[in-house]
């Protein structure tokens, strides 16, 4: 399994580092825009939808993808765009944890995947639009839900149940713990120290995004800091809740020794369109 772990982690890398740094901003939309509609693919099964609307599914994705590219949104979206997305995803988000995994199946199935689908696309829109802001910029907001996750496990595996006994979600992901959360959010903020001494030693025109939440104050930067961290940890549930609905283990097997698309990017779904409403304006 590490094995495996190891050389698709390697391939990927060996597939989005040059695409990341190319100077046509195409290679990376493009790419992007790829594991997006894999994505699709595993959202149409992972809500029992037939083989040829999972397809349909990841067409319709790559389709508006291309759409908004061609209609100037990765340039600059419609200022309700990120309100709303962020909106949505704080209230529904809260909602569906507190209803659990029976809650799910009362949605329609229709309504579940249509959901789904516009959810992967504002995540990609958001990716490409950060992507434009700068490498410096995109990159730490991937940190920052990287940074949450990791520390998450290593304080949820050195002192989950030790401080708070009562789970985080038990019903949705048994082996999550408060004291992991706690754990991702300290994570965050070491990185986003260490990153705005980065930006500030070299003088980075391209700020990252903690540095531009920076420039709005310290009253905003700590709740927002703890808002993204959050937000990383209820993407995350909700695919658990989701794979759990559907007796799955993981999205797929698309990416041998980590699971599916899903699986990778649960946590970025709600992070990146939100981290694009924090900085509107700036």
């Amino acid at each position: 399994m590490l094995k495996q772990r190891v050389i698709t982690a390697v391939v990927l890398l060996a597939l989005l580092l040059p695409a990341l740094f190319a100077s046509n901003p195409l290679f990376f939309m493009g790419l992007t825009v790829v594991f997006i509609a894999a994505g699709a693919w595993e959202w149409g099964r992972l809500n029992a939808m037939p083989a040829w609307a999972s397809w349909l599914g990841a067409l319709l994705c790559l389709l508006c993808c291309i759409l908004a590219q061609q209609g100037g949104w990765v340039q600059e979206t419609p200022s309700w765009v990120w309100p709303t997305a962020g909106s949505f995803w704080v209230l529904f988000g809260a909602w569906m944890i507190h209803r659990g995994v029976p809650g799910w199946g009362l949605w329609r199935k229709s309504w579940r995947w249509t959901g789904g689908l516009l959810a992967l696309i504002l995540a990609w829109l958001a990716l490409a639009q950060a992507h434009q802001r700068g490498v410096n910029f995109l990159l730490s907001i991937l940190v920052l839900v990287w940074a949450a996750d990791v520390f998450a496990y290593f304080f949820g595996k050195a002192l989950g149940g030790r401080w708070i006994p009562i789970k985080l979600a038990a019903s949705i992901s048994p082996g999550k713990s408060w004291e992991g959360v706690l754990g991702g959010m300290l994570g965050v903020f070491l990185v986003a120290f260490l990153w705005v001494l980065v930006d500030q030693h070299y003088a980075l025109s391209n700020l990252s995004f903690y540095s531009l939440i920076l420039g709005k104050g310290l009253w905003v930067v700590v709740p927002a800091l703890l808002f993204m961290a959050a937000m990383s940890v209820v993407g995350d549930l909700l695919e658990s809740l989701v794979k759990r609905s559907a007796g799955m283990k993981d999205s797929s097997g698309l990416l041998p020794g980590h699971g599916g698309v899903l699986d990778r990017v649960d946590a970025l779904l709600p992070t990146l369109p939100l981290a694009m409403m924090l900085i509107s304006g700036i």
